[in-house]
């Protein structure tokens, strides 16, 4: 097939059964992240369920017709492609229509924005379609659609000034909490008329409000991990399982070394995706402790960079003990360390988290994610609020930062006398090196066996 320069509105036949669609920019300094997307639609136009939206955060349709391959930079030459197995889409989709976002700016600032269509099989070049913008931060490419039996694909160069959320409503996908932000990209997509999905089709990545919010690394990061939780889930039977997540830090004075070089910061992250997969609105409740413990503010997803910069935090010895003026220069939310202190007490964070739990009952069972770097040696009491913790809908994963002392939480699976193991241990050399798959699979995998026993015994 001979590659045809295409004009805005033109059309041809599509011959390939399976095609790659691209969308080139030229790299340049302060030019805006290009992101593209694929809406798989019916004859009616509208997407039937949000499975129908194949983009970096949900790179494969269930179909495996559609798939978000990513993106490449070669000699400066940026691009980001989709690709289209013709032969696998459904029947009932008539039409793929093929967009783009730009974050962090608009598309009129992307210089030799072009969009390719090639053979997949053979990487031939079918057609090239230039295309212009201006204010828009949304951007329909192009569409592939069946006419009479036969696959074409046309030229559309539309944009979209109120951003993806906007392009997406078009099509039959409504935005919860849409952003004001016209270029960030929507929180949840939710089918305007959603049919009950299967729960195959609800095991990957869950799309929360607020990640649109962060900056572009970190969101993919995010992105990336909330995949791989979700793979850890499918793993150990739990696809679908929905969960309350608290994080709790150690902040006693050995875990200086990890706050200083950012390991803690990093656990924080990587823990938002647990919360981001697992938590209805993705919100995660965290506690800090060492000689006392202290609630820290909720970590919001599109708060990440600012929560670890204000609440990620080692505590403080307060050399004036009696003096109830607040630590200077802290700032809004922000915990008096000094009240902290330097000591291991982790039974004050366990019963602080009980109290929490009972105080605000939920429908879904509560996942405590518990760091830290051992020194335990208050086992009579840590063991009496853990065995008390057992009738209450809260499972315990504590994992250890480095080779020390935990005391009775390292014997806790072989404790008798409990009608279920509400606890779960593990440690670690250094979590830092841990690959995030491996540290998923190791933090979720009592978790579903406790739902299942927590269930049979009524605690839940």
């Amino acid at each position: 097939m001979t590659a045809r320069a295409l004009s805005k509105g033109a059309n041809l036949p599509v011959d390939s059964p399976a095609v790659r669609v691209e969308f080139v920019w030229q790299e340049k300094p302060d030019v805006p992240d290009v992101d593209a997307s694929a809406l798989l639609l019916t004859g009616a136009g509208r997407v039937r369920d949000d499975g129908d939206f194949v983009f970096y955060n949900q790179p494969h349709h269930a179909s495996n017709a559609v798939t978000h391959l990513g993106k490449q930079n070669v000699g400066g030459v940026l691009t980001d492609t989709v690709e289209v197995d013709l032969r696998l889409l459904d029947p009932a989709v008539e039409r793929v229509v093929l967009c783009a976002s730009a974050d962090g700016g608009t598309f009129g600032q992307v210089p030799g924005l072009t969009l390719q269509l090639l053979d997949a099989g053979t990487r031939t070049e079918i057609a090239r379609f230039p295309m212009e913008a201006g204010p828009e931060t949304a951007f329909i490419g192009g569409e592939l659609y069946l006419r009479a039996g036969q696959w074409k694909f046309r030229a559309i160069g539309q944009g979209y000034a109120s951003g993806l959320a906007g392009l997406a409503t078009d099509f039959g996908i409504t935005v919860d909490d849409a952003p004001s932000d016209p270029s960030a990209f929507p929180a949840t997509p939710v089918p305007a008329s959603p049919a009950p999905a299967p729960a195959a089709e609800s095991a990957g990545p869950r799309l929360r409000k607020g990640e649109e919010q962060l900056p572009v690394d970190m969101r993919k990061r995010l992105s990336l991990r909330k995949e791989q939780v979700a793979v850890s889930l499918r793993k150990h039977g739990a696809t679908g399982v929905t969960a309350r997540v608290i994080l709790v830090l150690d902040a006693s004075g050995s875990m200086s070394f990890l706050y200083s070089k950012g390991v803690v910061a990093d656990v924080v992250e990587r823990m938002a995706a647990v919360a981001a997969q697992l938590d209805d609105d993705g919100d995660m409740q965290a506690w800090t402790f060492a000689s006392n413990a202290a609630r820290l503010p909720d970590l919001r997803l599109g708060d990440l960079p600012e929560w670890l910069r204000l609440h990620v935090r080692v505590g403080q010895i307060s050399l004036f003990r009696r003096s109830k003026k607040p630590a200077r220069g802290l700032e809004s939310g922000q915990v008096d360390m000094r009240t902290v202190g330097i000591q291991n007490e982790e039974q004050k964070a366990i019963a602080q988290v009980r109290t929490y739990v009972r105080e605000n009952p939920a429908a879904a069972p509560t996942l405590v994610l518990f760091f830290s770097d051992g020194g335990v040696y208050r086992d009579a009491v840590i063991e009496r609020e853990l065995r008390e913790a057992v009738e209450e809908p809260i499972f315990w994963q504590f994992v250890g930062l480095g080779r020390a002392n935990y005391g009775v939480l390292e014997r806790f699976d072989t404790l008798p006398g409990r009608r279920v193991d509400n606890v779960g241990f593990f440690a670690v050399d250094d979590v830092s090196t841990v690959p995030d798959q491996e540290l998923y699979d190791r933090l979720l995998s009592e978790f579903p066996t406790w739902i299942t026993a927590a269930g049979q015994a009524g605690i839940m």
